[in-house]
């Protein structure tokens, strides 16, 4: 045969580690990388986004699962400051709106301020709450309050006086009833009337009485009204007076404050409200109604009035740029909430019950969460773009919003927000946001597009092993020698499928690293080696490979039937793939064909039974395109095939095997016996050209696999496409068979190479005048299709 199978040198690319100083031992004389390996678009994506501040600018980091996507902008963030350009952060805190209690105000303080301020607060409360009460217990205090109580009663006596002086010169007495009313009543003599002395009296004398009572009344009636006055105009005195005495208390105590926090506005003006507010709710110093206090107190510690706390919503410790992670992003947790406490079985809220988002915290800076957790809980999507487009922050009840019940809450004035999200998804989900929800590329204009490899060379391969010393820094793992470094980077590349790609699933290397290090700690080793790396390997195999051992099984015993020795016409060993959620293998199937006198179709059992895929079906026309183009471009194909996949009781997809089912399809044209101890993997276009598959690892040891287990020969081997000859990273003891020349591999560009291993024969090239050659496959198939038509 012209068709040489492959040296032993290009199955697999082992790391020579060229670009490595020569006394780089291990990991321990390598710097550590501080970013991510390979990543550098996806980084100029966010360094872009970082650095713009207007609205929209927020990003969508796009890749699979592992791939280190939150750890490269943490690196990066945590690296390279954003705030580098000075922009201020600061504290947020809520307090009472002493106009309307329902709406909170918000104070911006400078960052770490605010807890300082609430302290400050709170001494100021503790000091006003002793020294309040003692302002108005001493002796001046009670002086003046007693003149001004004097006067009064001297002014309600002074009045009273000449109204029961004029009554006594009309035998009119004027008293006081025990039920606290004025009263008067006719005299007879010094004595009141009785009923029966004032019915003696003439009716003259009687209504005389009558008259001059009723003018009394008239007087006593505007006597009262001004004694009513008179209470007032004290009552008026008494708060004044009170209001100066406190007045004096409240200003030498909030004056320092006023003092230090003059140069800001919005603290200046609650102070003011404050101070006012002391001076009109003084009864809850002075503990004048208990239940009035106990409810102003009503707290976790009852420390001061509720009214006067500052509730530091966020506290910036220090001016560093605030990036929070949030792993589970519900409405409470993104927006904050409003809790409410209860107390002598009344529930109720104030501003102090305010109670913090991941919003707060990251305004200013970088929220990062998953967008897949975002979507999924109710509500939190809508209210984050709200949040974006509006730029405010508002802590809502989710309660109010989606019920219709009028329950009592606050409205908290809103925050202004200045914060950069960073959401972390699959391409799927991007996908969906941006066809179903036209808001989002409004919000999310920045897309960082991490990739799943990177290129091979001696440079890149420097990079790798730096990336594998920060991950054994950064876990404080064993050092790895060089020989350890050397496997994990071609076992990178076996996960890429690519002898000159590096897989950049950061989590897969990191998850090895932690079981190397195991391994060569349950050896007492005091360094990770290139075996304790293999025995991770070979355990991670283990803990997956059930499925595969009992596929195995089923050729051990002979359930499944296949042949890997001898030749059978329409009769061949094609190679699939059987995938689990994190483990793959390869396993050969035998695809036969027969055919028999009809119209030249190809009947697909595999579709006709809803067992095959459109892939599949696809691959099956496709081949029946080329046969046509073959032997039916004068007449008609007078044979009907009929192809199937032997012992498959599942669904079959995927057009890697339309190679075998065509070579079985002519070998059933032409007769031709097919070698069963050769498989074949590859899809073909309708001009017979080998186009390249996935998984030609697997496939390749799978067939192996089973040679071993129906007894070798050396003649056995795989024909694959020559454009999958790079994805090559087998396994040692397939490489090592090759090498000693107990098993082959072909790599072909077009399906004639195939048929020509499988049969032995040329298959024959078409000629003008005479056909294809006698001895060819083809010409032998032409023979037997023009015997057909005649």
């Amino acid at each position: 045969m012209s068709i040489k199978p492959l040296s032993s040198d290009k199955l697999y690319r082992a790391s020579e580690l060229n670009g490595l100083a020569a006394d780089c031992k291990s990991t321990k004389h390598l710097t550590p990388l501080d970013e991510i390996v390979g990543q550098e678009r996806a980084q100029q994506a966010v360094e872009f986004a970082m650095s713009i501040k207007e609205k929209g600018y927020n990003i969508y980091a796009i890749g699979r699962n592992g791939l280190g996507k939150r750890t490269m902008v943490l690196r990066y963030l945590n690296r390279h400051d954003p705030n580098g350009n000075g922009t201020p952060l600061y504290d947020w805190c809520y307090v009472a709106n002493f106009e309307e209690t329902r709406s909170p105000k918000v104070l911006k303080l400078p960052a770490g301020t605010g807890n300082k301020f609430k302290k400050e607060i709170e001494k100021l409360m503790l000091r006003l709450v002793k020294a309040l009460p003692l302002a108005f217990d001493n002796e001046m205090y009670y002086s003046r309050s007693e003149t001004l109580k004097n006067q009064l009663t001297q002014k309600q006596e002074s009045s009273l006086l000449t109204l029961t002086n004029e009554a006594k010169e009309n035998s009119v007495s004027l008293s006081l009833t025990t039920q606290g009313e004025y009263q008067l009543v006719a005299l007879n003599g010094e004595e009141p009337h009785t009923e029966e002395s004032f019915a003696q009296l003439s009716e003259e004398e009687q209504e005389q009485f009558e008259e001059t009572i009723n003018d009394l009344e008239k007087k006593l009636r505007g006597i009262v009204r001004q004694l009513t006055e008179l209470e007032e105009e004290f009552s008026d005195k008494i708060q004044k007076l009170n209001e100066e005495v406190a007045l004096d208390v409240v200003v030498h105590f909030i004056k320092p404050l006023k003092e230090a926090y003059r140069g800001q506005s919005e603290i200046k003006a609650y102070l003011k409200a404050m101070q006012k507010d002391i001076l009109e709710n003084l009864d809850i110093f002075l503990e004048e109604s208990e239940e009035q206090v106990a409810l102003a107190y009503a707290a976790l510690d009852k420390k001061m009035p509720r009214r006067y706390q500052v509730n530091v919503l966020v506290s910036q410790s220090e001016q560093k740029f605030p990036i929070v992670v949030e792993d589970s992003p519900s409405y409470h947790s993104i927006f904050g909430y409003v809790e409410n406490a209860t107390y002598k079985g009344t529930v109720f809220t104030d501003f102090s019950l305010i109670r913090s988002g991941s919003l707060h915290r990251a305004n200013g800076g970088v929220l990062l969460m998953d967008a897949v957790k975002v979507l999924e809980r109710p509500y939190v999507w809508d209210g984050l773009k709200r949040a974006l487009r509006a730029r405010k922050l508002n802590v809502s009840s989710l309660e109010r919003e989606v019920t219709l019940s009028g329950t009592i809450s606050l409205e908290p004035e809103d925050i202004p927000l200045n914060v950069k999200i960073i959401l972390f998804g699959d391409y799927q989900t991007y996908q969906l946001l941006q066809h179903y929800d036209p808001d989002f590329s409004e919000l999310f204009r920045v897309t960082a597009d991490f990739e799943d490899e990177m290129p091979r060379t001696d440079e890149s391969e420097v990079q790798y092993a730096r990336f594998i010393s920060s991950i054994v820094n950064d876990s404080e793992m064993l050092h790895c020698d060089r020989k350890a470094i050397a496997r994990i980077i071609d076992y990178s590349s076996r996960q890429a499928d690519d002898q000159n790609k590096l897989s950049l699933h950061s989590a897969d290397i990191a998850n090895l690293l932690r079981e190397s290090n195991y391994m060569a700690k349950s050896s007492k080793a005091t360094m990770i080696r290139a075996n304790h790396v293999e025995q991770a390997l070979q355990s991670q195999e283990k803990r997956v490979s059930r499925l595969k051992d009992h596929v195995m099984q089923t050729f051990t015993n002979g359930t499944t039937l296949i042949d890997t020795q001898g030749e059978v016409v329409g009769q061949i060993n094609a190679l699939s793939v059987i995938s689990t959620t994190d483990y793959q293998f390869g396993a050969p199937n035998r695809i036969t064909a027969t055919t028999a006198y009809g119209e030249g179709e190809v009947f697909d059992i595999e579709r006709n039974v809803k067992l095959g895929g459109s892939i599949h079906s696809k691959g099956v026309m496709i081949l029946s395109a080329y046969l046509a183009s073959i032997f039916g471009k004068a007449k008609k194909i007078p044979l009907t095939t009929h192809l199937t996949f032997e012992q498959s009781y599942g669904g079959v997809d995927g057009d890697s095997a339309s190679m075998a089912e065509l070579c079985a399809i002519v070998s059933a044209f032409s007769n031709s016996s097919l070698r069963q101890d050769v498989a074949i993997t590859g899809s073909m276009n309708q001009f017979g050209e080998a186009q390249p598959i996935g998984g030609v690892n697997e496939k390749i040891e799978g067939f192996f696999d089973v040679c071993g287990i129906k007894g070798r020969l050396p003649t056995q081997g795989v024909i694959i496409p020559k454009s999958n000859a790079h994805n090559l990273m087998l396994r040692k003891d397939v490489v090592a068979a090759v090498e000693k020349g107990e098993f082959q591999i072909w790599a072909i560009s077009h399906v004639t190479e195939a048929l020509e291993i499988l049969t032995g024969k040329s298959a024959g090239i078409l000629s003008d005048e005479s056909g294809y050659p006698l001895d060819s496959v083809y010409g032998q198939a032409q023979v037997k299709l023009n015997e057909l038509r005649v």
